[in-house]
């Protein structure tokens, strides 16, 4: 549950500020906030990930 809300804050926090960015005319560095917020996420999860992969290695006998 708390990696859901971790998520979910890191998407609030790049939501405000890629909207803010793009109103003062700095779309390049909203992209860029958005990419980087995918990033944080994506290397978040790859742990939980990997460890789904070895428990479904376990079940089928892989």
């Amino acid at each position: 549950m708390s990696e859901i809300l971790k998520i979910i804050g890191i998407g609030f926090a790049v939501a405000v500020s890629c909207q803010l960015l793009t109103k003062y005319g700095r779309e390049e560095q909203a992209t860029l906030v958005s990419v980087a917020g995918v990033i944080v996420v994506v290397l978040m999860l790859l742990s939980d990930f990997s460890d789904l992969i070895s428990k479904i290695q376990s079940v089928f006998g892989l």
